[in-house]
């Protein structure tokens, strides 16, 4: 690892350790809950801690019982299939009307561009009980509380902000004499789209229908608000264990949420660095 430049002065030296410890501790008092509850996931007990075994690391203080009670406990199941039921489909729906948008504002002509925009990424910004308070009245009103099509299209509001960022992002590289080309050559705006500007900014579609099904999957306070409880999600029934039922299966579905949200985040990484190639941004 490069360190300071040979004639850095004594302050510009501390300054520079001192800045990367500090960076260091802010990472592990982040990492810390997740190195903490991924071992907690395999205790043999029906505890919260750190058994006296588990610090000996005694073979006899681990267990995947935790683990079997989740994959063969018919409400961790129903609740898992819930989530597999909402999050692709709000993911489809976001990566649709994200990337429409982003492509729609990312033209010059466009008036009041950065109103649109501002409006589109709210939900990034605004308080997520606001949010939720909002579409539940919303809801209420057009008789879609507590329906399937309601978490949906909940949930695609709250993950097309991020399709627009990571589509508009990859636009910015983006050579419209392609387009004028194909044009030029006959093709019509879909066949251009699909055939000429997709194939380029896929990775940023595809990094943002990541992004947004993490938000789906993971997401708890809306599905409370505009669902019931038969659209109780992974999360919905994590939060609920936590205040009636306290078990450790939650630690162990925590973890696996963790493994996933880790191989997504990996895949984020390699679209980026695709994407990059493809735009001549990086070396190949």
């Amino acid at each position: 690892m490069a360190g300071p430049p040979i004639y850095a002065t004594t302050p510009q030296r501390i300054w520079y350790y001192g800045f990367r410890v500090l960076c260091g501790l802010i990472f592990f008092f982040l990492i810390a809950p997740i190195l903490i509850i991924i071992p907690l996931s395999f205790n043999a007990q029906n505890f919260f801690t750190f058994t006296p075994e588990m610090l000996r690391l005694d073979p006899d203080g681990y267990s995947l019982k935790h683990y079997r009670d989740f994959f063969t406990n018919p409400d961790w199941q129903q609740a898992l299939w819930n989530s597999v039921r909402i999050a692709p489909a709000a993911t489809l729906l976001a990566v649709t009307l994200g990337t429409l948008a982003a492509i729609g504002l990312s033209q010059p002509h466009v008036p009041y561009r950065r109103a649109i925009m501002a409006i589109l990424i709210s939900p990034m910004i605004v308080p997520l009980i606001i949010s939720a308070a909002g579409m539940y009245f919303f809801y209420s009103r057009i008789g879609l509380q507590g329906t399937y099509l309601g978490v949906v299209l909940a949930h695609a509001a709250l993950g097309i902000p991020f399709v627009i960022i990571t589509v508009t992002a990859t636009l910015v590289g983006f050579d419209r004499s392609l387009t004028r080309a194909a044009a030029s050559l006959g093709a019509d705006p879909v066949t251009t789209f699909f055939k000429v500007q997709m194939p380029l900014i896929l990775p940023g579609v595809i990094s943002g229908g990541l992004f947004a099904f993490i938000t789906s999957f993971d997401e708890v306070v809306v599905v409370i608000f505009v669902g019931s409880a038969n659209q109780q999600t992974l999360p919905w029934q994590m939060f609920t264990g936590l205040r009636e039922q306290i078990s450790p299966t939650i630690l162990a579905v925590a973890t696996i949420l963790v493994a996933i949200s880790i191989l997504l985040l990996m895949t984020v990484e390699l679209l980026r660095r695709r994407s990059e190639r493809l735009r001549g941004m990086s070396p190949g």
